[in-house]
């Protein structure tokens, strides 16, 4: 079997090519090939060019601000920036537009969209994610942030974990417990609130790389507008689960994309070091080739469902699941194949902090080292692996759901707990 495109496709490709010959620099060897100073520079100004010629957000409708574009064009642009190591958009707008811009077209009322979708556009918001708690990541419905109505306003206390890019955000959308006495997963609601207010507090965490890209967030009687309810109140769970269906279902061709760079930087690194004839080495390349090209179908079987109208749902957990325990396995044949040399130290992170290194980061034993270690926390993060198994057994597969002994309201889970 060998997928094509239809030939249309092919005339809005080179139109993508166009567009990209013309506004990058003429010695452009990818993003990764930046230094720190210098690639936040780049991104913020390549922001506004995408921005200014309604490709920031390319397959949202014209009328909020985006392109128009189908979704086949969409992955046509995207797989065109991919091969040249350019990003599609700023440094949160994978929060901001890929998750809740997103989502807000989906269940935002026609006020929502009229207020937040241009913020988003303009970067006058730029957001972050408050889902996890310090007892509520696997079991995300176990979250006790809460939130209780007083006027026109929510006043909102407790505490997020994992915030990714919190310290660059002012705006976060919120899952907050706003009725304790109805099943854990109904009685949550979907809050869009600042971060900018005396209420709330952000925390940086540095990790295991070095790297302070995570927080976590204390919330002290802060406030968030009463209409700033996304999908209605107390269905927080539903609208929360259509926001991690593009998260995770994000990239669907061009992980393949981003992944076959790094495979290609892992035969590099076994040239280097003399080990293409080893038989441990071969078997480790011929895998990883193999998955790579299984990310690429699966991303092709995507496709076909966005083209057919469908949103992202459970099966986007395999995406996930499949790309997380790769990225561990091809990190720590490299350690093995390296040997001392992948002792010299850290060097560049993977420019993105998730996934594949970016197009253009030099192919070290240090640099090697670095994603290591952010691969890590791969099968953790956006739903451990243990969850999405979970995920794909009884919401792809069909099979009996795990058994759980949570019954009854949130006040009286949490009371028994305790006890």
């Amino acid at each position: 079997m060998q997928p094509t495109y239809p030939p249309e496709t092919e005339q809005y490709r080179e139109k993508i090519n166009a567009f990209l010959d013309e506004h990058l620099p003429s010695s452009w060897q990818g993003i990764g090939a930046l230094e720190d100073a210098q690639r936040a520079r780049f991104q913020g100004e390549w922001r506004e060019i995408l921005r200014d010629n309604k490709l920031l957000a390319p397959n949202w409708p014209a009328e909020y601000g985006g392109g128009g574009l189908t979704h086949l064009e969409q992955v046509v642009l995207n797989e065109e920036f991919a091969k040249r190591g350019v990003p599609t958009s700023g440094s949160n707008d994978g929060f901001s537009i890929g998750m809740v811009g997103n989502t807000i077209l989906a269940w935002g009322s026609e006020e929502q969209k009229q207020h937040f979708i241009p913020r988003i556009l303009s970067g006058e918001d730029v957001w972050c994610q408050g889902y996890s708690e310090p007892n509520a990541g696997s079991d995300l419905a176990n979250l006790g942030c809460k939130a209780e109505l007083d006027g026109d306003q929510w006043i909102v206390n407790g505490q997020k974990i994992w915030t990714s890019s919190g310290q660059t955000a002012n705006m976060i959308f919120v899952l907050a417990r706003t009725d304790p006495d109805v099943p854990k997963h109904k009685g949550i609601s979907f809050l869009l609130m600042s971060v900018d207010q005396p209420g709330v507090e952000m925390r940086p965490i540095t990790n295991i790389a070095r790297h302070d890209h995570f927080n976590e967030v204390f919330f002290t009687d802060a406030t968030c507008p009463k209409d700033n309810v996304l999908g209605g109140l107390n269905n927080g769970w539903a609208v929360g689960n259509t926001l991690l269906g593009y998260e995770r279902g994000v990239g669907a061709t061009t992980t393949a994309l981003s992944f076959g760079a790094e495979y290609e930087l892992f035969v590099d690194m076994a040239r280097k070091h003399g080990k293409l004839g080893d038989p441990l080495v071969r078997q480790d390349i011929a895998r990883f080739y193999t998955t790579v090209q299984i990310m690429k179908y699966r991303g092709m079987q995507a496709l076909t469902r966005f083209l057919a109208g469908q949103q992202p749902g459970p099966e986007s957990s395999i995406g996930k699941l499949f790309w997380s325990h790769h990225h561990h396995r091809i990190t720590e044949a490299a350690m093995n194949m390296m040997g001392a040399d992948a002792m010299v130290g850290l060097g560049e992170e993977t420019r993105s902090g998730i996934g594949a290194p970016a197009i253009g980061i030099e192919n070290t034993p240090a640099n090697w080292m670095s994603s290591f270690l952010v691969a890590r926390p791969g099968t953790i993060y956006a739903g451990t692996s243990e969850v999405q198994r979970n995920i794909i057994g009884e919401r792809v597969l069909g099979l009996p759901k795990e058994p759980r002994a949570d019954g009854g309201s949130w006040k009286e889970s949490q009371a028994a707990y305790k006890s």
